[in-house]
């Protein structure tokens, strides 16, 4: 196993070019591709996620092994339901444990072949595809945003396009309007009929030179060490003000704790205020990845707070909620778990771990959200740091930029 050993500068002051937004990346290749796209989009993401579904749809071989990559296997398993060939999709042990049986049972609705190989319910499946000629599904609001954006993706190309109805209530509509921008951006005709109805048409795409803009969710990390930071000055090229991702709310939510977002030309510049709340209650319902940036911001700066909205944490990469209690704990806070979506520190202290160090849990996000942990405590520790390359390979280099220490143990 590796273990490494961060520590941090006594002030930030840097530049950092982020990686490219995944969710863009990805769901621009797929649009390309049902748009035989000429065109390739640029600025594409050089994350694992990203790689997986390049290759994926470049090469030609029978089985697709898309390893950790969930955004890639539900995208590619509605993208292969409407492509010609027979391919099988699978990935690793923990890939094979997430349930896929929403979307393979809402593709079948609308006429897919498609089966399960192993178990009932989980990846790997065998896909033929075909045309797809139903045109009305429903759905719960509730599950994950990435099986309907899979679903509003190949509407365009169904022989009478799409009328998907989602019922009870929808958690994720950022993620949602994201691919209906997108679909819209390369010549689809999409949208919402109502709050809870969406209507494709059958008008396929156009394939469009498209620029990738940068990850919000990775310029989180950077808020982060600038709010924990005594003093700091980031800048991050290749963000907009006026952005498709819902992680740019990220500006909104750090300004309470003290850090100002001056925008310029596709770019944006953090600034410390100094002003923050004396306590932070937040519904991370539509920024779930936001999640652990926040909690461990906000304990290391003392800040008693409430989250909610949480539910899907508990099905991401790890379960992230448990997760954050056993690490967190580590550091010395008592975070608490209720109703299965909602995490509150109330600023109970416990003792902190000797020699303790991070576990990561195969999750990118653990990696990066404690890393900055260091700005505040005289350094960390963080197992398996490697699990960064699946959303933000250059993690650590930039850190190392930025002026940290980083030493493998």
């Amino acid at each position: 196993m590796m273990q490494i050993k961060v520590t941090a500068p006594a002030k930030i002051h840097t530049t950092i070019q982020l990686p490219s937004s995944k969710s863009i990346s990805n769901r621009a290749l797929i649009i390309n591709a049902l748009g035989n796209g000429t065109f390739r989009p640029e600025n594409l993401s050089d994350c694992d996620d990203t790689q997986v579904m390049i290759h994926a749809l470049n090469d030609d071989k029978e089985t697709i092994d898309i390893m950790a990559a969930g955004t890639a296997m539900r995208f590619l398993t509605a993208y292969l339901s409407v492509t010609p060939g027979t391919k099988t999709i699978t990935g690793t042990q923990r890939m094979q444990q997430r349930p896929i049986q929403v979307l393979v049972n809402a593709l079948r609705q609308l006429g897919a072949d498609i089966e399960y190989i192993a178990n009932d319910g989980y990846p790997p499946l065998r896909i033929t595809g075909r045309e797809l000629k139903k045109d009305t599904i429903s759905l719960p609001g509730n599950v994950s945003s990435q099986y309907i954006s899979a679903l509003l993706m190949i509407s365009p190309v169904l022989g009478n396009g799409l009328t998907l109805t989602l019922t009870g209530e929808i958690i994720s509509r950022p993620y949602i309007n994201l691919t209906l921008q997108l679909m819209n951006d390369f010549g689809a005709k999409a949208g919402w009929l109502n709050d809870h109805q969406l209507r494709v048409e059958p008008k396929p795409y156009q394939s469009i030179p498209f620029y990738v803009e940068s990850d919000w969710s990775a310029a989180s990390y950077w808020y982060q060490i600038a709010a924990l930071s005594a003093e700091a000055e980031v800048t991050l090229p290749g963000l907009f003000e006026v952005s498709y991702q819902g992680d740019s709310k990220v500006a909104e939510i750090f300004r309470s704790l003290g850090i100002e977002t001056i925008y310029g030309d596709k770019t944006v510049t953090l600034k410390k205020t100094g002003s923050r709340v004396e306590r932070l209650d937040y519904d991370f319902i539509n920024q779930p990845d936001l999640a652990q940036t926040f909690v461990v911001t906000c304990a290391l700066m003392n800040i008693p707070f409430r989250f909610t909205g949480l539910q899907s944490l508990k099905i991401k990469e790890t379960d992230r909620m448990a997760a954050l209690i056993k690490e967190m704990g580590k550091l010395g806070y008592v975070l608490r778990e209720s109703e299965d979506s909602v995490l509150s520190w109330d600023g109970e202290r416990c003792e902190v771990a000797a020699d303790a160090a991070i576990d990561t849990y195969e999750d990118h996000r653990m990696a990066m959200a404690f890393a900055p942990a260091c700005v505040v405590m005289p350094e960390i520790k963080i197992n398996n740091p490697q699990v960064v390359s699946k959303s933000y390979p250059r993690y650590w280099e930039d850190l190392e930029k930025a002026g940290f220490s980083i030493k493998e143990v």
